[in-house]
């Protein structure tokens, strides 16, 4: 029985387009993309997050050991963005099918203007039948700006075009219950919304090319499934790993989706490193929006307010511990806010439609 996605987000790592010597694997990408026109032709939407820049730039340039890691990171980058759209142009072609660059940063995502007009741009291209093909753009993105990774840049695109799912292409099968080395560690085929801890399970080891180890990885596809959305860690070295995956004829790990959450939550749960005030809470307010009942945040359980908000912003809330509850988007300033702590019969400073817990919690 086939699985019914019909929007897919699939993101594909850097080891899985490099080979051994950090050189693109040509005939990779080649095979990827006939699995990709293929999922096409059944009638399903396709947006590919790409890395593999750095890897198409050591192609074409040799760079002087005198630069440092970053710089010698956004020349290859920016030379081998070009290479790497180019491939893929050239090879979707010969499916008559077209592709359209997409290069984001993280201010991308940082309000909401700026996170529909991005979303604008990828309805319009699925629209037309065209696949986004998507990387950061890592020419200006420099540490602090950058994404953990592809792999949560894949999560933020996923949840912002509510997709159906998110396949991840690494170079091993899955989550592993040990070392993947190991001939007596198996893969976990389901990890339930629920489950949390994953650092106790997960060998801290790097993939070999990318920035991105398995916890973050777990992490941010945790995250994606509670916004109702499925994702899937496979090997993308794999023969025809995308209609095998989609047959469910191989092994790989499946992180269950939650039921779904409205659009504004999505853009909530991503937006955590843009949040403009901090609200403390008490006890009693904690154990309210952390039980199974959809509880808004009321001032009578406010302790402190941080910061400077105004209405529609995003704020942080933290219990009387200090340590993180969830983000919310105000219902109104830090101002009033303050002026209303503690005190009963007073509108709700954060609606319970646009609060995301932290997925611990509950």
């Amino acid at each position: 029985m086939a699985l019914p996605y019909k929007r897919i987000v699939i993101k594909i790592g850097s080891n899985v387009l490099a080979q051994a010597d950090g050189m693109p694997d040509y005939s990779r990408i080649q095979h990827l993309v006939d699995q990709i026109a293929a999922l096409k032709k059944q009638g399903r939407e396709v947006i590919v997050v790409s890395s593999g820049a750095v890897a198409s730039g050591r192609s074409l340039v040799k760079v002087s050991e005198k630069f440092d890691a970053v710089a010698t990171r956004q020349l290859l980058a920016a030379v081998g963005q070009v290479k790497l759209i180019n491939t893929y142009s050239e090879l979707f072609g010969q499916h008559e099918l077209v592709c359209a660059q997409v290069l984001v940063t993280k201010e991308d995502f940082r309000d909401r203007m700026h996170y529909l007009n991005m979303k604008n741009c990828f309805h319009i291209l699925l629209q037309n039948n065209i696949i986004p093909v998507v990387n950061e753009n890592d020419v200006i993105s420099v540490t602090e700006l950058m994404f953990t990774d592809n792999d949560e840049l894949a999560g933020l695109i996923a949840s912002m075009l509510n997709a159906d799912a998110l396949l991840i292409l690494s170079n091993i099968n899955g989550i592993y219950n040990g070392d993947p080395k190991d001939a007596a560690s198996e893969v976990i085929q389901e990890i339930d919304h629920t489950t949390t801890g994953f650092s106790s399970f997960i060998t801290t080891q790097r993939s070999q090319f990318g920035r991105g180890g398995m916890v973050t990885k777990c992490h941010m596809a945790h995250k994606v499934a509670q916004l109702g959305i499925a994702v899937h860690i496979a090997n993308g070295k794999t023969d025809n790993i995308l209609p095998q995956l989609l047959q469910e004829e191989v092994i790989n790990t499946r992180f269950i989706p939650k039921k779904n959450a409205s659009g504004k939550k999505k853009w909530i749960a991503h937006s955590e490193s843009y949040a403009n005030g901090v609200v403390q809470i008490n006890e009693g307010a904690r154990a309210a929006l952390t039980s199974a009942k959809a509880t808004s945040l009321l001032p009578v359980g406010i302790l402190k307010v941080t910061g400077t908000f105004q209405k529609g912003d995003l704020i942080k809330i933290i219990d009387d511990a200090g340590k993180q509850v969830g983000i919310g988007m105000a219902e109104y300033s830090s101002d009033k806010a303050s002026e209303r702590i503690g005190q009963k019969n007073q509108k709700e400073l954060v609606h319970y439609d646009y609060l995301f817990l932290n997925p611990e919690l509950h």
